[in-house]
């Protein structure tokens, strides 16, 4: 019997990803379009529209299937496991592998001066979002292959961790918390609403 989980949080990291080079795979899928009707029309060589063709066609379709897909990845909490999704890849993260966790705007994890400047336009948009940081005790699986699955704005570095960026993350770590110590209540939640009501109050 399979255990009843919590909210599923979509990752804001792979759907911000998705979103943003969707529509570059897409244009360039329809520019190979036109080169190769171009082609065509110019009586080129047979397999040299047909290449273009193909290319272009391709490069249409993934896009196509990034944009439907750009929500598909997310984090879900069950009893004893957290558990991390995309199309193309599944992880449990069992609860004794979690040291501990912690609340991190993206920008403290990754300053501009410790990425790459073609990595600098893509923290920016979501540089004021908090994340939360599992430190872990070992990966639980090789982190080649982690890191071949995941982008590298899931790991802050080369310790045993991981990078969780969604956009309710005080509800995300108030219910991973309560599941962490085998508590499910509301009670964690209303404290960090609380929290969040405070920080919205005028301050005089």
């Amino acid at each position: 019997m399979s255990q009843k989980g919590g909210k599923r949080y979509p990752l804001v990291m792979y759907t911000h990803m998705m979103n943003r080079w969707a529509p570059a795979i897409f244009t360039l899928g329809l520019a190979m379009l036109a080169l190769a009707w171009g082609l065509f029309s110019w009586g080129m060589e047979e397999w040299r529209w047909i290449t273009a063709l193909s290319v272009g066609g391709f490069l249409v379709v993934v896009s196509l299937f990034m944009w439907l897909f750009r929500r598909s990845a997310y984090v879900q909490p069950f009893k004893d496991y957290l558990k991390l999704v995309t199309p193309l890849f599944r992880l449990k993260i069992s609860y004794k592998r979690i040291r501990r966790t912690s609340a991190v705007t993206m920008a403290s994890l990754f300053p501009p001066n410790s990425i790459r400047k073609s990595q600098v336009d893509v923290i920016q948009p979501i540089a004021k979002m908090t994340a939360i940081v599992l430190d872990l005790n070992a990966f639980p699986m090789s982190p080649t292959m982690l890191r071949l699955f995941l982008s590298s704005f899931f790991f802050k570095d080369k310790t045993p961790h991981l990078v969780i960026l969604v956009a309710d993350w005080m509800r995300f770590s108030a219910e991973l918390e309560s599941f962490r110590t085998g508590e499910v209540s509301s009670s964690a939640l209303q404290h960090q609403r609380d929290i969040s009501i405070l920080s919205k109050l005028p301050k005089k």
